[in-house]
């Protein structure tokens, strides 16, 4: 059955009960109230007549629900995009192998299984991360004892980790997370600034990019990675940068991420963002995300479209 247009008037009495949804999605507006819905588009938000959805509001005033037409809808000026967990899943099955195989060949007599490489999941950028884990269990036998050393032994480390995930990439071993092109191919066709903001090192982001997205797409996806800020996140400053690097207010630009730190980040640089649940990551509190969804989704199973992006900054939800 085709899926009906319709606008909704929600109270806090009203409750209606699931019946097998295709998709989870989590929408946050003033006051807190709180929307589990499909996709929108149209006019309205659109619901298949034949599910419907549990609704709550922390509110007992009414809330009112309508979208702008995705023909007139306001684009966002930029699309940003964390790159490990949104872009790839490759956290579990891509760095922390390369992790361990350097580990292994420099015989440091390490092993990040899969729940403590979880742990370390929650400091950002890979050699603040070794580092972290260092100074907690103690250093190697064969590491240095002096600061400066010890820094260049973790570079050291880390450039041997990221060849090695290179070639995994390289292989296409580690595929995209569905929708991912498609959302990026709809951001670029409208004229959409689109940017890759990664904690990771930057030679493993731009590999992610031109091995799985192609080379047509990475010419014009711009990157920011690595040590390319001071500070990572959850500090602002990547997300800060690429504002002001591709000349759009911080206000119109639309984040996707996966993490508890990434949104953080992405909200304190006054960013609308949607959450990507990942492999690591679905357990985390995304109590200020916009939006949060298990994926980006390719149809039949899409779970939101650069239209969806654009309502976010419309603000068309009012209590």
């Amino acid at each position: 059955m085709a899926a009906s247009s319709i606008t909704i008037s929600i109270s806090s009495s009203s409750l209606f009960t699931p019946t097998q949804p295709k998709t989870q999605c989590l929408l946050k507006q003033k006051h807190h109230h709180q929307i589990p819905a499909s996709s929108f588009m149209g006019n309205t938000l659109k619901i298949s007549t034949s599910s419907t959805f549990p609704i709550t509001t922390t509110s007992r005033r009414l809330l009112s629900c309508s979208a702008s037409a995705s023909s007139s809808s306001t684009l966002p000026s930029a699309l940003l995009f964390d790159c490990d967990g949104v872009l790839v899943d490759t956290e579990k099955d891509g760095h922390r192998i390369s992790f361990n195989q350097t580990f292994q060949e420099r015989e440091l007599g390490v092993t990040w299984d899969v729940d403590l490489y979880g742990e370390l999941l929650k400091i950002g950028g890979g050699k603040e991360r070794m580092t972290a884990f260092f100074n907690k269990t103690g250093w190697p036998e064969n590491a240095p004892t002096s600061e400066q050393e010890r820094k260049e032994f973790v570079a050291s480390l880390h450039k041997q980790k990221t060849e090695l995930f290179m070639a995994l990439i390289e292989k296409k071993l580690l595929p995209l997370r569905p929708g991912v092109a498609k959302l990026i191919d709809q951001a670029l066709a409208q004229g959409v600034h689109v940017a890759v903001c990664s904690t990771s090192n930057e030679k493993a982001v731009s590999a992610i990019v031109s091995f799985l997205l192609g080379t047509e797409r990475a010419e014009k996806i711009k990157i920011f990675a690595g040590d390319v800020v001071p500070r990572k996140k959850p500090d602002p400053a990547i997300y800060l940068l690429a504002a002001s690097t591709l000349g759009v207010e911080p206000s119109r630009c639309v984040v996707v991420e996966d993490s508890a730190i990434g949104l953080a980040a992405a909200k304190a640089a006054g960013m609308k963002c949607i959450i990507t649940k990942s492999g690591y990551t679905a357990d985390e509190d995304f109590l200020d995300a916009d939006a949060v969804f298990d994926c980006i989704g390719d149809p039949p199973e899409e779970r939101f479209d650069l239209a969806f992006c654009g309502n976010l900054l419309e603000k068309q939800y009012v209590s």
